[in-house]
């Protein structure tokens, strides 16, 4: 609800959201800058899968590759600006950053192997449309996520992906003498720590830059050990603009499509998770119409990505650790990482600049980021009240969420469609909690009272510019 504020007689003063403040410029970059570190290396990571993977079945050539992660920089940028800024009703106009789904990750390669890339774009591009069209529908769970709900599925988010930093700080698709090595876990607590340092002793105003001091600090120690390699850089152009449809038009095969319809099914589920988290961290609830607005800009972004030869999108959980640990609200914010990721995809140069990061740096800073995100959960799930069925419903659900990550493998004798579903732990996590909440959970019908709801978009903007508070 709109805070009140004192004014003089006659004066209408506007209450801003935390989420509609604008920063100064010069934090504003350095704000967005931090979340396409945050970012940068998992939204590369399936670019340089699937262009290896296709490389290997002869599919594409080598130099290839290297199109891929431009186009998908340049995508995701725009996404995150649709997503942020909002154009009509595509946009949820929160802090959520946009980048390639790796659930889209082993159904790519497969489609891509059997039939080509240009099957992969059509289908990406159906899925897309389908996206658009069923966004609404999504729109209407969101009175099916209670704090229980909400807190679940944080918390899940966090426990499974910490699989992701662990990969990073191992370095395990990096030269082979250098797996798991000790100068990489060195690398990765030099990071941690300078992020724990700098958000704990550091002033308010310096506190919000904590993971970009750690990936900075993380950077020039790998320099001083020799961990950087910065090759790409000379090798890369300066200018390169992204072309739609360079491997020619796509193709449609009904068995790609349908596969991909299922992944959309999967990438709105994991995307509803995380714009109900960010909604609860930043104070602005994800009501229906925002949901079904983040989720139609969604399947826009999936169908540019199909146009300019990259994949599906999704919101990128990491970033909502950033938004917890930061505790910098303003979707402008987000949008200035949209320009960058622009930036970078018009400028391979520059984009191979940032690449120069160590691995293990980036992996460092995610583990507070990751964490923070399981924090944010467990802040939420501390304030109900808990019985024994309610603690039955997050336990399961938690173990189902993280029997992927904790059992690698464990689907992977399961029909091939099944298994791509079940691997997302966040996916089962979630599912499990909105039913066994709906079936077990008899209070309120397993649901928020609608009283408690903001009906629509524009009452969930009360703290808006467009709301004036007279004395």
């Amino acid at each position: 609800m709109s805070t009140t504020t004192k004014v003089k007689a006659g004066e209408h003063t506007p209450s801003v959201h935390p989420v509609d403040e604008k920063p100064p410029f010069s934090k504003l970059f350095f704000f967005g800058l931090q979340h396409v570190l945050a970012m940068y290396a998992g939204a590369v990571a399936v670019p340089l899968i699937v262009g290896g993977a296709m490389v290997e079945a002869g599919k594409l050539e080598p130099g290839d590759i290297a199109h891929l992660v431009v186009a998908d920089l340049f995508v995701a940028g725009i996404a995150s600006i649709i997503q942020t800024v909002g154009i009509w009703r595509f946009g949820a106009r929160l802090p959520v950053i946009q980048g390639m789904s790796f659930v889209s990750v082993a159904p790519m390669i497969a489609i891509g192997s059997q039939h080509g890339v240009t099957a992969i774009y059509g289908s990406v591009i159906v899925c897309g449309l389908m996206m658009m069209l069923i966004a609404p529908v999504f729109g209407y769970v969101v009175r099916y996520f209670p704090p229980l709900v909400t807190g679940t599925i944080m918390t899940c988010i966090g426990l499974s992906l910490i699989s992701v930093p662990a990969g990073w700080i191992t370095n395990e698709n990096g030269p082979a003498d250098k797996v798991g090595s000790v100068e990489n876990f060195l690398l990765a607590l030099v990071a941690l720590v300078t992020v724990i340092v700098i958000h704990r002793f550091a002033s308010a105003q310096w506190r919000p830059m904590s993971v970009l001091g750690g990936v900075i600090v993380g950077t020039v120690v790998g320099q001083l050990v020799g961990a950087t390699n910065w090759s790409k850089v000379g090798d890369a152009n300066w200018v390169g603009v992204p072309q739609p449809f360079m491997f020619g038009m796509p193709t449609f095969e009904w068995a790609s499509i349908l596969t991909m319809i299922i992944v959309g099914l999967v990438i709105m589920t994991e995307t509803s998770g995380d714009i109900i988290a960010i909604g609860n961290i930043t104070g602005r609830r994800a009501n229906k119409r925002i949901l079904g607005d983040g989720l139609r800009a969604d399947g826009l972004s999936t169908l540019l990505g199909g146009v300019f030869n990259t994949f599906p999108y999704t919101a990128f959980a990491q970033n909502v650790g950033l938004v917890s640990l930061s505790r910098v609200f303003s979707r402008y914010v987000v949008t200035c990482s949209g320009a960058i990721l622009i930036l970078l995809g018009l400028l391979p140069k520059m984009g191979a600049l940032v690449s120069t990061i160590p691995m293990p740096v980036l992996g460092g800073a995610g583990v507070a980021l990751f964490g923070m995100v399981t924090a944010s959960g467990i802040r939420a799930l501390a304030g109900i009240e808990w019985t024994e069925v309610r603690a039955l419903i997050v336990g399961v659900s938690i173990s189902i969420a993280v029997l992927p990550a904790v059992a690698p493998g464990f689907y992977d004798h399961l029909p091939e469609t099944l298994g791509m579903i079940l691997h997302s732990g966040i996916t089962t996590g979630a599912v499990s909690v909105i039913v066994l909440n709906l079936l077990l959970n008899r209070q309120n019908g397993g649901h928020i009272d609608e009283s408690m709801m903001m009906d629509d978009l524009e009452e969930s903007e009360v703290h808006s510019e467009e709301t004036l508070v007279k004395k």
